[in-house]
C-alpha cells in the first residue's frame, strides 16, 4: 500500500505512520525520540527532508598533524574507530620526519551544459570565443560578488558527446573561491542554457532548433587538485618494520604499492584506506562526501583502468610516499556554515580557506593509507583493527562493564574475532 501525503505529517503522526505501516514493536517509537536534540532539532530538521530522529556517528581527533610546519587536531566523524587510530598513528610518526609537504595544484571546478547541434564543428568551435564572451556578459549580475572574492568563469571549451547522436556539452570551468561552489555554478549554468540556445539559433538559422539537455556541475574535479608528501631516511622506518630491516619494509612497502597501481582489486580496497582519512575530515566540515568519494575514484580510473592513487620513490638511503587526488571543499556555505560542529571543526583547523582544508584533508588520508599499507606489508591488518573492533563486539554481545574490562585484559594477548570474544563471554558467565 502507497503512502500519501506523509510529508505533509508532523513528526507524531510520522513516527506512528511508520510504526503501523511496518508493523514494528511500539518500543522503536521511544527510540527515535530518543535521539532527538534537546536544544537544536529544529535545525537538525531543516538540514534534511522528513526527519524522525538523528542517526548518531563519533566525532573525534586526530592530533599531531603536522602539515607545512603547522600542527593540527584533525576533527574525523567515522564510524570505525581504527581510522582515526590509523590517522593518528601516522600522523605522530611523520610530526618526527619533517610533516606532510602540501601544495594546491589547481582550484578549477566544473559545470556542463549538455545541447543538440546538427551542424558543422569547425564553425561551432570557431565562435566558442564570441559565444563565451556573450554568456560571460549575459550573467555578470550572477558573478560580480564571486569574482570580487577572488573567482569567477574562468574557461569554456566545447566538446562533442561520443556515440550520442548530434549532442554536445559546453564545459564550463570556475573558480568559487572558499565556496564548494555547487549551487553557484547550478545557477550560472542554468541560467547560460537559454542564452547559449538563442545563440546558436542566430547563429545557424537553418538547423533544427538546439535543444537544451541539461546543464549541471561536474562532481568530476580532474582539475582541482591537491598534492601530499612525506619523506625520511629509509633507517627511520625502524620502528615501523617488525621483523624486517627498514629497506626491506620500504621495498615490500613499494611492492605492495606497485600492486594497487596495476591491480583493480587491491587498488579499490588502497584508495578505500586513503578515503578513510578524507571522507572522515569531509563529514567533520560539512562537505559533501558522495560528491568526493565519486570525483576520486573517476579520477583514479582515468587513465582507462582503475588503479591506486599513490607512488613510492625509493633509493637504498631514502624513502618518499606521495599522493595527488582531485577534492572539491568549501570553507563557506551550504552544511559548513549551519551545522554547530561542522562550525567547530573549521574553528579547531584555524578556520582554513578551501585550499588549505584541501590540504588538511588530503594528508589524513595520506596518513590512514600509509599506516594500513605498513600493517599489511608486517602483521596484517586484522590484528590492530579487530582490536579497535573489540568494543563493537562486546557491546553486540550486551557485556557489562567488569565484563568489559576482563575483556580488554584477556584480549590483549589473544586474538580477536566475534566467536571468541562470544565464548569468553559464555564461559564466564557460567563460572561466575
Amino acid at each position: 500500500m502507497m503512502i500519501q501525503g506523509f510529508s505533509k505529517l508532523d513528526r507524531e503522526g510520522k513516527i506512528e505512520l511508520l510504526i503501523r505501516h511496518n508493523h514494528l514493536p511500539a518500543e522503536e517509537t521511544e527510540l527515535l525520540y530518543r535521539y532527538l536534540h534537546s536544544q537544536d532539532q529544529a535545525l537538525f530538521d531543516d538540514i534534511s527532508e522528513n526527519t524522525l530522529s538523528n542517526y548518531l556517528l563519533p566525532y573525534g581527533v586526530a592530533p599531531n598533524f603536522r602539515i607545512n610546519g603547522t600542527t593540527y587536531g584533525v576533527p574525523m566523524v567515522t564510524e570505525e574507530s581504527s581510522v582515526v587510530a590509523a590517522a593518528a598513528k601516522g600522523a605522530r610518526f611523520w610530526a618526527a620526519h619533517g610533516g606532510f609537504q602540501t601544495k594546491v595544484v589547481q582550484t578549477l571546478k566544473l559545470g556542463q551544459i549538455v545541447f543538440t547541434h546538427h551542424g558543422s564543428e569547425d564553425l561551432l568551435q570557431q565562435l566558442l570565443p564570441q559565444l563565451r564572451e556573450h554568456l560571460v556578459h549575459a550573467i555578470g549580475h550572477l558573478t560580480a560578488n564571486m569574482e570580487r572574492r577572488g573567482g569567477g568563469i574562468r574557461s569554456m571549451a566545447i566538446h562533442r558527446i561520443e556515440n550520442v547522436p548530434h549532442t554536445w556539452q559546453l564545459l564550463v570551468g570556475f573558480e568559487t573561491a572558499d565556496s564548494m561552489g555547487a549551487n553557484f555554478i547550478n545557477t550560472c549554468l542554468e541560467m547560460m542554457a537559454p542564452e547559449l540556445r538563442l545563440f546558436l539559433e542566430k547563429q545557424f538559422p537553418e538547423l533544427p532548433s538546439p535543444e537544451i539537455v541539461m546543464a549541471i556541475l561536474s562532481n568530476y574535479t580532474p582539475d582541482c587538485l591537491v598534492e601530499c608528501t612525506v619523506s625520511c631516511p629509509v633507517d627511520a622506518l625502524a620502528e615501523l618494520a617488525g621483523n624486517l630491516s627498514p629497506l626491506a619494509f620500504a621495498r615490500k612497502f613499494e611492492r605492495a604499492v606497485l600492486v594497487a597501481r596495476h591491480d583493480v582489486h587491491r587498488a579499490v580496497t588502497h584508495n578505500k584506506g586513503i578515503m578513510n582519512g578524507v571522507d572522515a575530515v569531509v563529514v567533520a566540515t560539512g562537505n559533501d562526501f558522495r560528491a568526493v568519494e565519486a570525483g576520486v575514484h573517476a579520477y583514479a580510473a582515468a587513465e582507462g583502468c582503475y588503479r591506486g592513487l599513490t607512488h613510492v620513490d625509493l633509493s637504498d638511503t631514502h624513502f618518499t610516499y606521495r599522493l595527488q587526488l582531485p577534492l572539491a571543499l568549501g570553507t563557506v556555505g551550504g552544511l559548513t556554515g549551519v551545522h554547530p560542529l561542522a562550525k567547530l571543526s573549521l574553528t579547531l583547523l584555524q578556520n582554513p580557506d578551501a585550499p588549505r582544508l584541501m590540504e588538511i584533508a588530503a594528508a589524513a588520508g595520506m596518513a590512514n593509507n600509509f599506516m594500513a599499507v605498513t600493517s599489511l606489508v608486517t602483521h596484517g591488518i586484522q590484528k590492530g583493527h579487530m582490536k579497535m573492533h573489540l568494543s563493537n563486539i562486546l557491546n553486540s554481545l550486551g557485556a557489562t562493564p567488569a565484563e568489559k574490562e576482563l575483556a580488554f585484559i584477556h584480549f590483549q594477548s589473544q586474538t580477536v574475532s566475534y566467536s571468541q570474544v562470544d565464548g569468553f563471554l559464555k564461559k564466564m558467565r557460567h563460572h561466575g
